[in-house]
């Protein structure tokens, strides 16, 4: 799989931007602040619908524009494939695929599969549970797009839900209806928790054996999921949702006096472990980068091996790594059938990630001489 052609219209800095793009490496140089980021940023949004750097739609839009357009040309197995996504603020968002229009844009996923590397990837390791969620849940859903309708149905039932216990708790709603929104929680947040346990389970071989090679001195790397739900968890749906349901009875009181909802996966956790404890808090700078780089090698390993290799996006990460590290990263780029570095200088690209190399600054997307990088 690679993105033979990306374009876009009002989509951050860019007024407009048009790249042709071949498999293999890419490389686009250019100083801080040209919008190199965006760039990729755009490409991760037509395989997410989402950004890695904030978490609604509306800063996606130039400045002054009312709607930004992306438009991407996917090659899978010989098949060409166009997609079309216009961001609108204040109404829905539209897609197109070859130019015809789909019911909803999450119709869409599945095209494109992407592995984006960036620097707010430390936050996977210090940063709050709602970090490592995402990561769960973005991958799931690149993995089984079907995963975007259950992700959607479980946060609106959730916020359903917690509207009616913030009501309750101010005694101005009947919590006659109650019963029937732990049934919809425990449903729909069953499925959503079984299809994470099988990722982790999936994840964790691949993120324990990068980690390893990455980080050969320091003590094992490993993945817990921790569940709102007390004790060894089975693997289905089924079975899940009955032990969802028995644990919101019975903390329903607690939720009723404090008017938020306390169970479900809403409320999980990603636990990563250094040796027999906690990573977080105790491993160094340089473990918490490995760790996150293991995560992202990890997603691209396990998306191989179901046989669609994702394109591979370096945001800006090689300036960030150490030589061990930078070379364990090299090594997966140079075997990956397209790749898509930024970088502020040439030089912060390894030696030997040879292929087109893209200049941006002035607004403007100029190519460069293909050549080896020179940097060490």
């Amino acid at each position: 799989m690679h993105l033979r052609r990306l374009a876009v219209t009002d989509f951050r800095s860019w007024e407009t931007a048009d790249l042709e793009l071949e498999p293999g490496v890419t490389v686009l140089v250019g100083p801080n602040g040209v919008g190199k980021t965006n760039l990729v940023e755009a490409v991760g949004y037509l395989a997410t619908l989402g950004s890695h750097r904030v978490s609604s739609d509306a800063p996606l839009i130039r400045r002054g524009a009312e709607r930004a357009v992306v438009r991407g040309t996917v090659v899978h197995h010989g098949r060409e494939l166009q997609i079309e996504l216009e961001i609108t603020t204040g109404r829905a968002n539209r897609a197109r695929v070859n130019r015809a229009p789909v019911p909803r844009p999450r119709d869409v996923l599945g095209i494109l599969r992407t592995v984006l590397f960036a620097p707010e990837d430390l936050a996977l390791v210090r940063g709050d549970p709602g970090e490592r969620r995402r990561f769960l849940d973005d991958l799931l859903v690149v993995r089984y797009p079907r995963y975007a309708a259950v992700r959607a149905d479980y946060d609106r039932v959730l916020r359903q839900r917690s509207a009616l216990l913030k009501t309750a708790r101010n005694g101005r709603s009947d919590l006659s209806t109650l019963d029937v929104w732990d049934g919809h929680l425990a449903r729909t947040g069953a499925a959503l928790l079984a299809g994470r346990l099988d990722l982790v389970a999936g994840t964790a071989p691949y993120a324990v054996e990068a980690f390893a090679e990455i980080a050969p001195t320091s003590e094992e790397f490993g993945l817990s999921y921790r569940s709102t739900v007390p004790g060894a968890l089975p693997p289905s749906p089924a079975e899940l949702e009955p032990l969802l349901l028995d644990e919101l009875a019975r903390v329903r009181r607690q939720e009723v006096e404090r008017g938020v909802c306390l169970v479900g996966p809403h409320r999980d956790d990603l636990d990563l472990l250094l040796g027999p404890g906690p990573a977080k808090g105790y491993a160094s700078h340089g473990e918490s980068w490995a760790m996150a780089l293991a995560l992202r090698l990890a997603s691209y390993r396990l998306l191989c091996a179901d046989d669609v290799e994702p394109v591979l996006i370096l945001d800006d990460v090689f300036a960030e790594l150490d030589a061990r590290r930078r070379r364990a990263l090299a090594d997966v780029a140079r075997r990956a059938e397209q790749v898509l570095v930024t970088a502020a200088v040439a030089e912060d690209v390894p030696e030997g990630l040879d292929g087109a190399r893209l200049a941006v600054g002035g607004g403007r997307v100029t190519p460069a001489a293909r050549t080896g990088s020179s940097g060490g």
